[in-house]
Order: C-alpha cells, then structure tokens, then sequence
C-alpha cells in the first residue's frame, strides 16, 4: 500500500465521516456528506481494491405502503370493521344482513372474507339456520389491539422499514409476510439490495495517521486563481471526450404551421389563387349554394355547429338566390328535376361554423364563373366530430377550383397528384365516393406509414351542373376539399392527430427540420 493517498474533495469528506460515524449505508452516506451516489460508489469501490474500505452487501425486505393506506387504517380495515360489526351483534349474524350491512356501509365483502378469513377473525358456518358468519376468539381479542401487520404499516408510513427491525419489537414477521405481501393496494414487501460501507483497520490507520490528503478540483481556473497562485494547489478535473454531447433543438416553427405554409406555397406554384371566406357562413354558402338539400343529414345538429347570436343573417344578392332556390325545387335551368321540396329561404339563413373551406371556393366561383380560373383557399372548420386519432372537431382543409373549358377527371387527379408529390407523397391513390355538389366524385386517399394502412384526406370531384349553373359558369370545375392534419400526422409520423396540439415540447423539438 501506499504511504500517502490523494483524494478530491468528495471522496475525503466520505472517508472523514466514516471514520466519525462508523459503518454506513450507501443512501445515508449520500445523505450525510452531500456527495453524489455515483461518486459514493466509486469512491467506496476504489478504496476496497486495496483494502482500505469494506463494502457488504446483504438483501433486506422493505415495508413500503400504498398511497392510500393511512386513510384505509384510518377508517378501518373492512375485516376489522365487520369483526366490529359482528361483536356489536352478539358475535354472528346471518350471512345476508352482513351482506347487506356492508353495502349500506360501503365495505369490500370480499375484503371481508378474505382477510378476515386469512387472520382466522371471521368463519362462515353453514347449519339448520343457513350460512351464519361468526366472529372468533381471536377475532374477538383483535378488536382491542392492531394486528401485527397494522402496526408494521403504522410504522412503516412515518419511516423505512424493514421487516427484519420488527423482529426486536416482538412482531411475527410470517404473519405480516402473509398478510401484506398479496395485497399490493394496502402495501408491498420489496426485496432490497443493501451496501453497508466501513473503513478496514488499515483505512482508520492512514486517515488518523495524517497521510490521507485531499486535493482541490475544479472543472476551471477563475482569473482569482491565477493571480493568488492558488492554481498550483488545483487540479482540474478532466473530461471524458466519449460521453455523449447534449442534445440542442434549433428553432422552428411548429409542425402544423409549416404544412399550412408548405400547402400555400405548392398551389401558388402551380398557379392559383388564393381567397379566403369568414369562418362564421352562412347555410347560404355553406351548404345551399353547393347543392346540398335542406333535409340532408350534414346539417343536423350532431353534425353541424348552429350560431345562437347572431341566429339568422341577410342572404346574398337576389341573382344568386333565385337560381339556387329554382334548382333545388325543381331543378331550374339545369335540366335536373332539383329535390323536388320547397326550399326555405329561413333555414338557408341559419348562421354555421362553416364545415368546409368549399364555402370559399364557391363564392370565389360566384364572383369569378368564366375561365379560366384556378382558386383555393386553406382555413380552419368546424364539425361536430367524436375526437379519435384521425379527427378533431375542428381541423385544417385545403380546398380549390379549377374553372377550364377543357377541364376533366384526368385533369381532376393530375392536379391533385402533383399537390401530393409537392408535398413529398408518392404513394396516393383514387376510389370512387359520392357527394351532392360533385360528379363524378372520388375520395384521395394516402399510404400512412406510422399506421400501415391507407388514410382518407378528403373528397373531390366536378361540381354538378347545379351547383355551377346558378352562378353563371357554363364550363366545368374541379374541385377537392383536404384534410391538412392527416397530411401532418403522414409527413411527421405522428399516429395520433391530437398529438398535434398537444404541448408536448419534447415531442415538439424533436421533428425534424428537413422531414
């Protein structure tokens, strides 16, 4: 051994309070000194190797309650509650007045005969009267003392315990063994590895000796240092170059935030414009104008949110009112028999949440009904959905016309694809789907990789020469409506929309820039 041993700072103060306190365990060694575990450990570990500390190791049960179990005992364990109960009743009852008694008190009968059982306090006794539940002699005595395993918990609930330290207070530790260890809701019994840490005769010697001597360490020199000259008594602790770097996260702008951008910028390159339309519509647009019927379910309730205040709004000019209102009832200039009801102006007054960025779309198709025309429009909507991991209540759609003379479902699916691939999709396809305002209709549908199945993001279709006709176009229009959240959860990985709002930052910080 060496005549002299250099410590740092840390490992000296656990040899000094070995050395004053005697043999430790690791927990209460860190408690003491201050010193991290792991610098506790190595320092211990070390000085074993050449015989100055001895670490033992022995495995120890530890009492550890559960949450609740101060407020159980505080009310009563239900065995000892019915053991009560029994002796206020002379020590028997039937088994269906105990029954009843514990309903009416809100006490687990099983509870009862299980552990009541368990503790040989309770029996059921099956004679010429039925199945009576008696209390016995032992139950009986239990009612003026705490089980051994209750005062275990008591004790256990104001410090650590451990089982073999209740031996010395005369408790049976079988019994609190067999009581607690399978009744995980009151508490548990946890097997414990424990290190007891004390110095060998040759450790007590070199510290008492004086030829223990302790080191300053710093992880830097301060201008202070250098100019005392106290750096010559430092020595700087060095660095492990292998241990992983901290993770740093640039900023960036939310993940949603970028595909709505992403979304504009991949329609204004292929040439469209864009418009935007209140998110507060009226049914007008929202729902008449695209030739959906005033009896149709979309505008129930359940599926549409209504405006209290205000209720009702204006509705547009005369020109486009005539025609929307001559197309539903009996088709108009369309060449189309309508829906054959009397359409009211009242319920097409209704004020909505709109459900669809289409009621842009249709107004800019209103204002603008020659070719050629390319518009779209990306907003928030409104359905009164049941929340999952593909819908939200309200959400992002993208929704766009395309108004040409030579426009057809080629062109339709072609626009819609190269939107797609803009946006760094390759696998998307079409199936056929049916909607009012749109023929023929197809759904677009997406591979989503996080998932392995296909996702649907949203209808399109050419409009309906109902819906086109009324509002002066005499050309054909293509038109989509889609899903910007599932385009997300698809780009990001994410297997559940919610994640999207949710402020989970470390979730947030790690998508990637470039994804």
């Amino acid at each position: 051994m060496s005549e002299e041993l250099l410590l740092d700072e840390g490992a000296y103060a656990v040899w000094k309070e070995l050395l004053a306190s005697g043999p430790l365990e690791v927990a209460e060694l860190v408690q003491r000194t201050g010193v991290d575990q792991a610098q506790v450990t190595a320092t211990a570990t070390q000085a074993a190797d050449i015989g100055y500390i001895e670490v033992a190791e022995c495995q120890r049960e530890e009492l550890s309650p559960a949450d609740d179990a101060a407020a159980v005992l505080e009310s009563g364990l239900p065995e000892r509650l019915a053991a009560a109960k029994l002796s206020e009743s002379g020590g028997e009852l039937d088994i269906g007045q105990l029954v009843g008694w514990a309903k009416k008190a809100s006490v687990a009968v099983n509870e009862v005969f299980k552990w009541g059982g368990a503790r040989g306090w309770i029996n059921r006794v099956k004679g010429d009267r039925g199945v009576q539940v008696v209390l016995s002699p032992s139950g009986k005595a239990a009612l003026q003392q705490p089980d051994d395993d209750e005062r275990a918990l008591k004790e256990a609930l104001s410090r650590t315990v451990y089982l073999d330290e209740l031996s010395d207070q005369g408790l049976d530790l079988d019994r609190i063994r067999k009581l607690l260890s399978n009744r995980p809701a009151l508490a548990r019994v946890r097997k414990r590895t424990q290190r007891i840490v004390q110095l060998t005769a040759s450790g007590r010697a070199l510290i008492e000796s004086g030829r223990l001597q302790v080191r300053r360490e710093q992880s830097s020199l301060s201008p202070e240092d250098i100019e005392s000259g106290a750096w010559r008594n430092i020595t700087l602790r060095p660095y492990d170059v292998t241990l992983p770097a901290r993770t740093v996260f640039p900023a960036k702008i939310h993940p949603m935030r970028k595909i709505l951008e992403e979304t504009r910028r991949a329609f204004l390159e292929m040439g469209f414009t864009e418009v935007v339309s209140p998110m507060v519509e009226s049914a007008f647009w929202n729902f008449d104008a695209l030739y959906q019927p005033q009896d149709h379910p979309a505008r129930d309730m359940q599926d549409t949110f209504y405006m209290a205040h205000p209720k009702r709004v204006d509705l547009p000019e005369q020109r486009f009112v005539e025609p929307v209102r001559r197309t539903h009832e009996d088709g108009g200039d369309t060449g189309s028999e309508g829906w054959g009801y009397r359409w009211d102006p009242e319920e097409s007054r209704r004020v909505v949440l709109r459900t669809h960025t289409t009621a842009a779309t249709i107004r800019a198709l209103a204002e603008h009904p020659d070719p050629p025309g390319k518009f779209f429009c990306v907003g928030w909507n409104y359905r009164n959905e049941s929340i999952s991991y593909k819908h939200l209540p309200v959400f992002h759609q993208v929704d766009g016309i395309v108004i040409d003379r030579h426009a057809n479902l080629a062109t339709l699916l072609g626009t819609l694809q190269a939107f797609y691939h803009k946006m760094g999709f390759g696998k998307v396809k079409f199936k056929p789907a049916f909607y009012p305002y749109t023929e023929p209709s197809v759904d677009v549908v997406v591979y989503m990789e996080a998932r392995g199945k296909w996702l649907e993001m949203g209808g399109s279709g050419i409009f309906r020469p109902e819906v086109t006709l009324p509002l002066g176009c005499r050309h054909p229009v293509l038109a989509w409506g889609l899903g910007l959240e599932r385009l997300a959860m698809l780009r990001y990985g994410f297997d559940d929309i919610r994640e999207l709002y949710r402020s989970n930052l470390d979730s947030l910080e790690k998508v990637a820039l470039c994804r």
